[in-house]
């Protein structure tokens, strides 16, 4: 079968592209210019992409054509899509379809750490023996791709809150009907496509509503967000976590950090396992906790998956080591929404010593660009001891007025070759460098990377 994927370089869609590649189709796509790691990704997969949306290869027709939720009324290639009458559906619909029927799906779903819980519960899945399929919104280090197949009945799956598509507007998540379910944060974002935070709770207890009564339910506690989607109707066995300095739950387990990891404490604060592995702060501590839960569910004892968690290596774009020149660390991280930025930053200090944590941020999701956070953001970036943000003039707010409460400690640049110069200028030896992004940042981290080479090189300028 030929499968037609447009929008194929979003992080869902390559994962989508990887699954059908795995079933023995032939898959073929479009999209605007792809950047790493996904293109990367479907590079390795040789498969035939076609650069923008205006010459799309339609013909000779696709057997089926998977319409990423990037795809618009308006667009040349939808526009004649709906004019061939050639079967088309949504990239989840085709992943419930295809792949999740008569599996056991694991889903994980929130505004923060999805991506990286994601990774966690597959990997954990994986030392445990149980060959699981998956598919992440990103690239597990130990994996080295964002999707699978897998060998057994059981499937994880980033299960995003995101609309499906221009022809169904229901979340992502509502297609994959999960029998284990984390529930890990729940704020507002997607200010695009939600109202309001009733509205994305509105879809999160569309989405509890198709967990089955002999499933799990693993939801953060203290949530006040998640308790309400609960208590608008829940059929389900709920089990909680809590991390450092949260209320121990009553009905779950709890993450206390220690040096090189965390503690997982039962319902009365009674020890349960020891955790000791290489990612830094209590968000990582917590995302892990989650995933341990999930993963005993499929039956992974806690103290299987604490000893597996010392040889989990991270995810691409989450806290991801650049590489250190002239004596400076870059990192790369995905971190776009005011609380996942200032846990990111408290992250980024463990282990710092007497440098300087220096943010690097360009305002680019939807949401960003909206002003949505602009109130917020200064705040968020208070963990930082320099800030510097990319802000283009089509930006549409004042991120220099949004960061007034940090004073001298943030810059604003209009240009990404001025912030280059600007870095450059300003990073010195024992800084740590994190630059946060939800796109590709313009190519700066390797920019700036080369820049500082060349400083220790002694053939910078």
């Amino acid at each position: 079968m030929h499968v037609h994927i447009l929008g194929i370089g979003g992080t869902f869609m390559a994962g989508i592209a990887a699954l059908a590649r795995a079933l023995g189709h032939r898959v073929t796509g479009s999209d605007v210019p792809l950047y790493p790691p996904m293109s990367t990704q479907l590079a390795a997969l040789d498969i035939d992409i076609v650069a923008g949306y205006d010459n799309d290869r339609l013909e000779p027709a696709p057997d089926c054509v998977v319409v990423g939720n990037v795809m618009r009324r308006g667009l040349p290639v939808v526009e004649r899509l709906l004019d061939s009458g050639l079967p088309y559906c949504s990239g989840p619909e085709w992943l419930a379809r295809e792949v999740l029927r008569d599996r056991w799906t694991l889903a994980v779903a929130g505004t923060h750490g999805k991506t990286t819980t994601t990774s966690i519960l597959a990997f954990l899945l994986e030392a445990a023996g149980l060959e699981p399929g998956f598919l992440v919104g990103g690239i597990p280090a130990d994996f080295g791709v964002s999707a699978r197949l897998g060998a057994t009945p059981f499937f994880v799956v980033e299960a995003d809150e995101y609309d499906t598509a221009f022809f169904d507007k229901r979340s992502k998540f509502v297609h994959y009907r999960p029998r284990t379910l984390v529930l890990g944060n729940l704020e507002f974002d997607h200010a695009d496509i939600f109202d309001d935070l009733g509205a994305i709770q509105r879809q999160f207890h569309h989405l509890v509503r198709t967990v089955p009564g002999s499933g799990l339910i693993v939801s953060r506690n203290s949530d006040a967000a998640l308790e309400t989607v609960l208590e608008a109707g829940c059929w389900t066995p709920v089990t909680r976590f809590a991390g450092p300095g949260d209320p121990l739950p009553v009905d779950g387990h709890a993450a206390e950090l220690v040096p090189g990891g965390f503690e997982v404490l039962g319902p009365t604060g009674s020890h349960v396992a020891s955790v000791r592995w290489s990612m830094p702060g209590a968000h990582n501590a917590e995302n892990a906790l989650a995933a341990m839960l999930a993963a005993r569910h499929a039956g992974v004892p806690l103290e299987v998956s604490a000893r597996a968690l010392s040889g989990f290596r991270g995810v691409k774009r989450r806290q991801e080591w650049i590489g250190t020149a002239a004596g400076v660390e870059l990192f790369d991280d995905f971190a776009h929404h005011p609380t996942a930025i200032a846990r990111t930053l408290e992250a980024m200090r463990d282990g710092l010593g007497g440098g300087r944590l220096v943010a690097v941020l360009e305002p680019r999701s939807n949401t960003m660009r909206m002003g949505v956070h602009a109130a917020t953001l200064g705040g968020s970036l208070a963990g930082a001891d320099k800030v510097f943000v990319h802000a283009p003039p089509e930006l549409g707010w004042d991120a220099a007025e949004a960061l007034r409460s940090l004073g001298g400690r943030a810059r604003v640049s209009p240009g990404l070759d001025e912030l280059e110069a600007i870095l450059l200028g300003e990073v010195k030896a024992g800084d740590r460098v994190i630059m946060m992004s939800n796109g590709s940042f313009g190519g700066l981290h390797q920019r700036l990377l080369e820049g500082l080479r060349d400083r220790e090189r002694g053939t910078g300028e």
